[in-house]
């Protein structure tokens, strides 16, 4: 128990310094000083209140912490630590490196606890002013506005940078939580919904490798790039009818995956185009590495279909709901996606609204209408 004082703090001057002390005492009774580095004594007396106000709440020491550690400090320390693979796979540390650079830029040394909600949203404006710039063999050259997906993006990299620093006790709330973003973000996280008629005309101007990774994916939930184009032939159990993914994105993508009678007959012709190489997709233009880009294959393919353009990556969220419209649990449509958090599947369970659409265009408004002489059966 602390011991009973008089007083929970005091302001007072040293005559080695022009600036304000305060002294106070911790939960433990123990006596602090420090200086306020301000000659106004009411700014003072609020440091001094602020001080007893975090002793209080039990977060002094993530207040004291975080006022001596810059941004800049953070940021640095944040990619070399929970940025780079294993942590996170090598395009997300990419990203997270070209958004720190902007933010670094903008907050320069400024402490954590200094930037405020208000603060961020200037910057998220001052962004969504910003052109692009590309770097060609003449030069560079400007291009339009950035879009407000891109900006999105990195505020979502800043949260995500603050709230490893609210866990490791340095802030004590993310000043992100506050943040209202300018401007409204249309489409984004909405997955498109593929219907069995858009698929077949798909598959019907698709390349054959193209062809099978539609019918996999839509079969199966694989992630493209990280776990579909670098399989190996040998993950593929024909008899069992099951592919093992030994990598992936979360620790629970690490499974054995069972397939159905479409994603066999899939693998079994991407097999038989393969050639001799380890992979079940290998590149054109290295012949020991694997597909590593598919967006110039799947943008002409979706022209030639008639279909407007949406990522690759909505086959997956395709699966997703064909499973939920078939009647499957969310629980074990999470499991079949091989997700850590039943959550994701909030963005999967949007598509069910189009959906419902189509249902309800079937809806017979005169139902109750109908001759009683239309066929069914009276009861007497």
């Amino acid at each position: 128990m602390p011991r009973s004082r008089k007083y929970d703090g005091v302001v007072f001057r040293r005559k080695e310094t022009p600036f304000w002390w305060i002294c106070y005492r911790d939960r433990s009774g123990a006596r602090r000083r420090e200086s306020t580095f301000t000659q106004d004594w009411q700014e003072a007396q609020q440091l001094l209140r602020e001080r007893l106000q975090a002793r209080d709440s039990n977060v002094l020491d993530v207040v004291r912490k975080g006022e001596k550690l810059s941004l800049e400090q953070w940021a640095d320390f944040f990619l070399e630590n929970y940025s780079k693979p294993p942590v996170r796979a090598e395009k997300t540390h990419q990203v997270n490196l070209r958004v720190a650079k902007h933010i670094k830029g903008a907050f320069g040394r400024r402490k954590l606890v200094e930037i405020t909600a208000y603060d961020i949203e200037l910057y998220l404006r001052d962004r969504l002013r910003k052109t692009v710039r590309v770097k060609t063999a003449l030069g560079n050259k400007q291009m339009g506005v950035l879009k407000p997906t891109t900006v999105h993006q990195e505020l979502r990299v800043f949260r995500r940078m603050l709230n490893v620093a609210v866990r490791k006790k340095l802030l004590q709330a993310n000043p992100c939580w506050g943040v209202e973003f300018p401007v409204a973000v249309r489409g984004l996280f909405r997955p498109h919904y593929v219907t069995w008629s858009e698929q077949r005309r798909i598959e019907s101007q698709a390349p054959p490798h193209l062809r099978n990774i539609v019918q996999i994916i839509t079969e199966t939930g694989l992630r493209v790039y990280k776990e579909l184009t670098p399989m190996r032939k040998d993950q593929v159990d024909f008899a069992n009818a099951t592919v093992w993914m030994p990598d992936s994105k979360t620790p629970n993508g690490i499974a054995e995956i069972p397939l159905t009678a479409l994603a066999i007959e899939a693998f079994k012709s991407q097999t038989l185009i393969s050639g001799i190489g380890p992979f079940l997709f290998p590149s054109d233009k290295n012949p020991s590495g694997h597909q590593k880009n598919l967006k110039t294959a799947w943008r002409k393919t979706l022209k030639r279909a008639g279909v407007p353009y949406f990522r690759i990556y909505d086959l997956r969220s395709t699966y997703a709901t064909r499973l939920s419209a078939g009647g499957v649990a969310d629980e074990w449509v999470t499991q079949l996606l091989r997700q850590g958090d039943a959550k994701v599947f909030k963005k999967y369970s949007q598509m069910k609204l189009q959906m419902k659409r189509e249902a309800l265009e079937k809806m017979n408004r005169q139902a109750n209408e109908m001759p009683l002489d239309s066929g069914t059966a009276t009861i007497q």
